[in-house]
């Protein structure tokens, strides 16, 4: 077990080995993130309306 003072050297050294996203990259990701959400959300909502649809119609040739 390392002591204290090696555990938070040890830590820094690692934390600098960190490269941050450039701002482009955050940019360009966050307006992928949406348009994919926006993507995945008409998609469940069509998906939804045709069960929907195929359920109500089913239904009603069994009710008559």
């Amino acid at each position: 077990m390392a002591n204290p003072v090696q555990f938070i050297n040890q830590v820094r050294a690692e934390a600098a080995k960190i490269t941050w996203p450039t701002r482009r990259e955050v940019i360009t990701t966050t307006i992928m993130v949406f348009i994919m959400a926006a993507l995945a959300s008409v998609f469940f909502f069509l998906v939804d309306l045709a069960i929907r649809f195929g359920i109500t119609e089913g239904l009603r040739l069994i009710s008559g």
